[in-house]
């Protein structure tokens, strides 16, 4: 089954424009293409994270992961310059 599509009206300045259609053809694809590709990689960038976090999450409680005995200390100095 094919999706509906719906129009979209963006107002953008020339030179932005101009810009993005230099990038679209040496893509050899379109600046629709491009913005309907951005805003799909948009939607999908917080799934993907959550699938990441519970894939993590669950290798963590299954043991798969190991992590070490480390403990990190920083040592900061300042050096301060009379005048």
């Amino acid at each position: 089954m094919e999706k509906t599509r719906q129009n979209l009206t963006l107002v953008v300045e020339q030179d932005l424009l101009l810009a993005a259609r230099k990038v679209a053809l040496d893509q050899r694809t379109s600046v629709n293409q491009l913005v309907r590709e951005y805003l799909a990689g948009l939607v999908e960038e917080p799934s993907r994270r959550r699938l990441a976090r519970a894939r993590l999450r669950k290798a963590f409680e299954t043991g798969l992961v190991e992590i070490g005995d480390r403990t990190w200390s920083a040592k900061i100095s300042m050096t301060v310059e009379r005048t």
